[in-house]
């Protein structure tokens, strides 16, 4: 099997269950292999306490709930962790703060139509969706939800996908 095809094979586990864990399997540069590589060598060579297993380490809320001062926000936020039940009138009311409409918020699902658990949302402007990321880890039903900065292309590649 070719490597191609076994990255493709291994993107299917994604949001399935090993034993009694949920996995995510997501694509990464090779940059962000090394990286995560080196990372857990380390952590194991001068630690005994456990370690964060995972993707790479990603940008973590600062004090004041916003992302790193180097994330660029363009206006669009990408939402995981939603409940498969969750529709556009919860994305709104999730950011009832801010003025939402159901053709600014866009539900991602999979190729089998159903839902994926993730969404985009497009905000009126960039400091409209960095405001917005105080958010980042409230629930909504009884999930957590994790927002990411996004952008126009990410969210178009997750549109066309649901679509293939």
């Amino acid at each position: 099997m070719d490597s191609h095809r076994r990255v493709e094979f291994a993107l299917q586990r994604n949001r399935q269950n090993i034993g009694r864990r949920y996995i995510e399997v997501f694509r990464c540069k090779r940059e962000e292999y090394y990286t995560a590589v080196a990372q857990e060598v380390s952590s194991s060579k001068f630690s005994s306490s456990p370690r964060r297993t995972g993707p790479p380490s990603r940008s973590k809320p600062s004090a004041d709930g916003s992302k790193d001062d180097h994330v660029v926000y363009t206006g669009i936020l990408r939402m995981r962790g939603l409940p498969f039940s969750a529709g556009k009138e919860e994305i709104i009311d999730f950011f009832k703060e801010f003025e939402l409409t159901e053709d600014m918020v866009h539900l991602v699902v999979n190729p089998d139509g159903r839902p994926s658990g993730e969404a985009f949302v497009e905000f009126r402007n960039a400091e409209d969706s960095k405001e917005a990321m105080k958010n980042d880890r409230m629930t909504l039903g009884s999930r957590y939800i994790e927002l990411f900065p996004s952008h126009m292309k990410e969210m178009d590649e997750a549109i066309v996908r649901e679509r293939l």
